[in-house]
């Protein structure tokens, strides 16, 4: 995203990135998310994989849901984002904080 926002800024050009975290839709709640959640249980359900769900957040939460990710969409879009660019948006909950060394 650093080398596109370069890239096309001179153009005005803006580029940005928003990374979701879990997110309530049909692809998380399926059974391959499920089993990949509760490998442990041969037919996990939905309510075993909400257990597991928030192992992903800081954030003591499932996931998010769709509207939180297209109001960073609606953000990125309007005139009040004018100057934004090369960002990578988490609407993660925390989960990059979780998994990342974020303190490099």
């Amino acid at each position: 995203m650093h080398e596109f926002a370069a890239q096309f800024g001179p153009r005005k050009i803006r580029a940005n990135v928003i990374h979701p975290t879990n997110c309530n839709t049909p692809m998380l709640h399926s059974e391959p998310m499920y089993r990949a959640f509760r490998p442990d249980l041969e037919n996990p359900t939905r309510a075993d994989a909400e257990m597991a769900f928030p192992v992903q957040q800081v954030m003591p939460v499932p996931y998010v849901e769709p509207e939180d990710i297209s109001e960073m969409v609606v953000f990125l879009a309007s005139d009040e984002s004018r100057y934004v660019t090369g960002m990578q948006m988490r609407v993660d909950a925390g989960g990059y904080l979780r998994w990342y060394d974020y303190h490099v």
